[in-house]
C-alpha cells in the first residue's frame, strides 16, 4: 500500500486527487495551511488518512511533513507538489514582493519538498514525484508571464531531476493541466494591484474583473485525479502529462509552431560555426 503526500490539499486538484488515493486504498498524507480543511477526509479514512499543516514555503513545516509521514506510514512512495497559485500581471506591473513569494510557493516550496523526501526514495531505490504545473508554461499567455515562468521553472527543474534520479529507480511527473474548474481562477488567483492602461487590450483582458471563464471550465477535476494515479502507476509512467483536450491541443500546436520557425532559421542557426 504505497503512501502518497500531497500538497495544497485544501481545494481544487488537490483535495480531489487526495480523495482518489484514499478511494483506491492507498494511504494519504493530506496537507493545507489550514489541516482543519481536510479534517473531513481524515475522518472518511481514519486509518489510511493524516492531516497536517504545511506551508511549502515554512522550512520547518516542510521537514516536519516528511518526518511525521515517515513516523506515521513509514516514508513517502509519491509526493505531489500541487500546492500553488495563479498570478496576473503584465510584466512592467508585476510587484516584486508579490512576484517573489509567487516563485516560493510555486517553485521553490516544491524542491524545498523534493529534496526532503529524496533521501527516503533513494534509500528504498523507488518512488515517484509528480509536480503540478500548467499548460501556461507552454503557451505564455499576456498577462501570466510570472506564473508561467514560475511552472517553466518547475518544468526545467523535474527534467533534469528526472536524469539525476532515473537509475535510483524513482521517476518524475510533471502534470500540465488546462482549464479545469477548480477555484484556481476565481479566490485563488491574485494579480497585480495597479494596472497599466496601456496593457488593457492585451494582459488586462486578462484581469479578474475582465475574465469570465471562472466555473465554465470544461475540465472535470476528478477525471484529472484518476489519470493522475493511472500515470504514476503505470509499468512506464510519462515524463509530461497533458491533462484536458485544450492542454494537447495547445501542445501539439506549439510543436508545429517551434518546428516551423526552427526550419525557416536553420540555416541562420547552422551558419554561426566555425567555417572549414
Amino acid at each position: 500500500m504505497p503512501t502518497w503526500l500531497i500538497t495544497g490539499c485544501s481545494t481544487g486538484l488537490g483535495r480531489h486527487l487526495a480523495r482518489a488515493v484514499l478511494e483506491h486504498g492507498h494511504r494519504a498524507v493530506v496537507t493545507a495551511r489550514d489541516p482543519g480543511s481536510v479534517r473531513d477526509l481524515v475522518d472518511q479514512f481514519p486509518d489510511t488518512a493524516l492531516a497536517l499543516a504545511l506551508d511549502v514555503t515554512d522550512a520547518a513545516q516542510v521537514q516536519a511533513s516528511v518526518h511525521a509521514a515517515e513516523e506515521r506510514f513509514g516514508g513517502v512512495d509519491v509526493l505531489v507538489n500541487n500546492a500553488g497559485y495563479g498570478y496576473r500581471a503584465a510584466l512592467e506591473e508585476g510587484d516584486e514582493a508579490e512576484v517573489a513569494q509567487l516563485f516560493a510557493t510555486n517553485f521553490f516550496g516544491a524542491v524545498a519538498m523534493t529534496k526532503a523526501v529524496l533521501p527516503g526514495m533513494r534509500a528504498r531505490r523507488s518512488g515517484a514525484v509528480v509536480n503540478i504545473s500548467s499548460i501556461g508554461a507552454q503557451v505564455c499567455p499576456a498577462g501570466s508571464g510570472y506564473y508561467a515562468a514560475s511552472k517553466a521553472a518547475l518544468e526545467a527543474a523535474s527534467s533534469s531531476l528526472a536524469k539525476e534520479v532515473a537509475p535510483l529507480g524513482i521517476s518524475v511527473v510533471v502534470v500540465e493541466p488546462g482549464l479545469f474548474r477548480t477555484d484556481f481562477a476565481g479566490r485563488s488567483l491574485q494579480q497585480a494591484r495597479e494596472p497599466i492602461s496601456d496593457y488593457a487590450e492585451t494582459a488586462g483582458l486578462r484581469r479578474k474583473e475582465n475574465d469570465h471563464t471562472h466555473g465554465t471550465q470544461p475540465g472535470d477535476p476528478a477525471r484529472a485525479a484518476e489519470a493522475i494515479i493511472a500515470a504514476v502507476e503505470a509499468d512506464e509512467p510519462p515524463s509530461m502529462l497533458a491533462l484536458g483536450e485544450d492542454s494537447l491541443e495547445s501542445h501539439l500546436e506549439l510543436l508545429d509552431a517551434r518546428r516551423q520557425v526552427l526550419e525557416a532559421w536553420r540555416t541562420t542557426s547552422v551558419d554561426t560555426r566555425f567555417p572549414g
